[in-house]
């Protein structure tokens, strides 16, 4: 026998009610949430040719450490050149072939670096690691999850792509 689905903001207890005042956090750390698909929020950072969606933040189930959520790269598009500051990122390709560009400068000379990727592939970012993705299918959006290490989603717009200096990183 299954369980009926919550709605959302009903959590893993639907019998508990959120209540307002003071205590109004308890019941928050007391319980599961359920974010439902098209419950994301889209008033997230953002970076020209995405569209990310938090599924899981502070604001949208009171996290403290993490974020969660999708990003939605339009076909024939390229974000721009960006970093995600303290936050680890974690990616998981889940539909589309998008691909991410970043700087190796290990080398004499530094080298664009471009790792191409296919649903059930994923992509670690570290901190402060200037990249982009891009989507260069013309027919397919391409979707990402991602989770990020910082509680909030941080995206810092670069003017290129670029390797930080280690007093910046």
């Amino acid at each position: 026998m299954s369980e009926p689905l919550t709605a959302p903001g009903e959590g893993f207890h639907p019998h508990l009610h959120d209540v307002s005042g003071p205590s109004a956090t308890t019941p928050l750390r007391a319980r599961l949430h359920h974010v439902r698909a098209d419950a994301l929020d889209g008033d997230t950072a953002q970076t020209g040719g995405m569209r990310r969606f938090a599924a899981v933040s502070g604001r949208t189930v009171g996290s403290e450490k993490l974020w969660m959520g999708q990003t939605h790269v339009a076909p024939s598009t390229s974000s721009s050149d960006h970093h995600h500051g303290e936050s680890e990122t974690a990616i998981y390709i889940v539909s589309g072939h998008p691909e991410f560009v970043f700087l190796d400068d290990s080398g004499e000379r530094p080298e664009e670096i471009r790792l191409r990727t296919s649903p059930g592939d994923y992509i670690f970012v570290p901190p402060f690691v200037p990249h982009r993705e891009e989507n260069p299918d013309p027919a397919e959006e391409a979707v990402v999850v991602i989770a990020r290490s910082t509680q909030e989603a941080i995206v810092v717009n670069l003017p290129g792509l670029y390797a930080l200096p280690a007093e910046e990183a």
